[in-house]
This record gives C-alpha cells, sequence and structure tokens, in this order.
C-alpha cells in the first residue's frame, strides 16, 4: 500500500490520504525473546504434566526448576499462551432450574452378562502439532472396548463411524 522512496507523493501525504497514523509507517515489530520463547516452552511443558496449576503454582515450579520468573510475567504469558488452570466454576454440582433432569435409567439395574450394557466416550490425545479425538465404544459388564475410532475433528460422523463398527 505504501510506497517508501516514491518520489512523488511523500509518506507524510501518503499517511494522510490512508487515514493512518504517520507513527505506524516508522514501527517495525519486535518478535519475542529467546528468554520468552524459553519460559513459554517451559509454561507448557508444566502445564502439559499439570493443566490444573494456576500463575502462583506455575511460578512456584518455574522457580524450582531455576528459571526466575515474578508471578506477573507467567500471568502474562498464560494469557497469551490462552492457557488456564482448570478448576471448577462456582456452584458446578447445582442443577440450573431451567434444565430438564433426567432419571437415570441404570439405577439398580444388575448388570450380569456382556453386551447387556454399552457405553461410550469421548476424550482427546495432545499430540505435538495438535490434538486427536477419540470415541470408545465400551462393554459395562466386561470393561471391554468393542470399538473405537479416532478423528481430528470433533464432528459427529467419526461417532456414528465407531457405533457402526461395532453394530453387527
Amino acid at each position: 500500500m505504501l510506497e517508501r522512496g516514491s518520489g512523488e507523493i511523500s509518506l507524510v501525504e501518503q499517511a494522510h490520504l490512508l487515514n493512518i497514523s504517520r507513527s505506524s509507517l516508522y514501527y517495525k515489530p519486535v518478535g519475542p525473546s529467546e528468554q520468552e520463547i524459553t519460559f513459554k516452552r517451559g509454561i507448557d511443558e508444566i502445564y502439559t504434566k499439570y493443566p490444573f496449576y494456576g500463575s502462583r503454582r506455575m511460578t512456584a515450579a518455574l522457580c524450582r526448576e531455576g528459571r526466575i520468573i515474578s508471578r506477573p510475567t507467567v500471568q502474562q504469558y498464560m494469557r497469551e499462551m490462552d492457557i488456564a488452570g482448570i478448576a471448577p466454576g462456582p456452584n458446578t454440582s447445582q442443577p440450573h432450574p431451567a434444565h430438564k433432569t433426567y432419571p437415570y435409567l441404570l439405577r439398580g439395574l444388575k448388570i450380569e452378562r456382556p453386551n447387556q450394557v454399552w457405553g461410550i466416550d469421548i476424550t482427546y490425545i495432545r499430540l505435538r502439532a495438535g490434538w486427536m479425538y477419540l470415541v470408545a465404544v465400551l462393554d459395562w459388564f466386561s470393561r471391554y472396548v468393542v470399538a473405537w475410532q479416532l478423528d481430528q475433528t470433533l464432528e459427529m460422523p467419526f461417532v456414528l463411524q465407531a457405533v457402526e463398527l461395532w453394530l453387527p
């Protein structure tokens, strides 16, 4: 958009025509320092092992490893990395009055043989380059995984594929 070194229109006039601040023409972005990258890698490693650590425990863990860093800096890095300690929110065990409560259909049922009750569960697996999602169909009596499926996206078709693999 801007033409530096153009003899026809000066940078001041170009900035005025584009309705941008002249000072933004001279700004050169600076990347993160090596120290910041090292701290962020350390935070990521600790967070992977202990996702329930907040900034206080994260700072203490980094200091135990010999990386001296202040808590506000850890908070800033965690915000930039979009991570936070996993903790329950307020009143998580209280049902919302507007939500319907469904009965637990297996209450009192004795599970005495295979193929009597099945369950399904979805979880994620962290990889270097992202996430994979795993769906498993389980037999509750034997705790045997009767079918499973992996996918990169958490969408319905891969869940249905796992169920179709299992159905006779």
